[in-house]
């Protein structure tokens, strides 16, 4: 239904070890969600889950997990890492605006600013419907994605960086970015020098306002428990770099 918005819009993804080597060391938002679940074994489900960075801690606490996300090749390199750690994990290739699992949850989470892959109004209300199907009465989905800085966006945004890969190559990245404030989407693409080698990829990320996002919640028959600036709970202010949103099933 939706995936052919996703389908160019995964190159960002082709390489899950680099992936891993840059957000390896991001824990945020998984102290958030621990702090959340505290001691209980409940059955929960992670959407857009990529290579199990949150996904396989829990599990490791002994949570029974239920990872999802559309590209094959994170799915296949969390199952690696989850076998090497020694924990079980459900994970399943699915399109997140068209979940079929065989468990309803208390608790569905989506991190990584992944809300923003959901560029049109359909697929938005498509993800929650599906989420609300396989939530209980009272359930929760808790979710990021970045706040729209106006005076950041306004501008075409050309910068360089210099990373180092996995393997310990060099490799510079000169980056693009350009907002259309109509559709309210960010195309970001990137060119990247390694060696000999040059190669380019983009992304589309679609941006959602405050008040947007309570109607878009109250329509699909959420209330907004929480909004805040970051993982940390800090106030959510104009300035506040993400909208942490947690919600609950009416």
């Amino acid at each position: 239904m939706f995936y052919h918005e996703f389908e160019h819009n995964l190159q960002k993804y082709n390489d899950p070890t680099e992936y891993d080597n840059l957000y390896a060391n991001y824990q945020d938002d998984l102290h958030y969600i621990q702090d959340y679940i505290g001691t209980k074994k409940e059955s929960i489900i992670e959407l857009a889950c990529g290579t199990g960075r949150i996904a396989i801690p829990l599990a490791a606490q002994g949570i029974p997990v239920f990872g999802v996300d559309l590209h094959e090749g994170m799915i296949q390199h969390a199952i690696e890492k989850a076998s090497k750690r020694g924990v079980q994990i459900q994970f399943s290739l699915q399109d997140c605006t068209q979940l079929q699992l065989p468990i309803t949850t208390n608790f569905i989470y989506m991190t990584g600013n992944s809300f923003q892959h959901f560029l049109t109004n359909e697929s938005q209300n498509a993800l929650l419907q599906s989420v609300k199907k396989h939530l209980q009465p009272g359930g929760e989905f808790l979710f990021d994605t970045r706040n729209a800085i106006l005076n950041e966006l306004s501008a075409i945004d050309e910068y360089k960086e210099q990373t180092i890969t996995s393997n310990g190559e060099k490799r510079k990245t000169f980056h693009r970015e350009e907002y259309n404030p109509v559709t309210q989407i960010l195309t970001c693409r990137a060119v990247h020098q390694q060696g000999q080698q040059t190669f380019e990829d983009a992304i589309l990320l679609r941006y959602t306002y405050p008040m947007e996002m309570t109607r878009l919640l109250q329509q699909n028959g959420f209330e907004l428990k929480h909004l805040y600036g970051s993982w940390q709970r800090s106030e959510f202010h104009a300035l506040s770099p993400s909208m942490v949103v947690h919600a609950r099933l009416l």
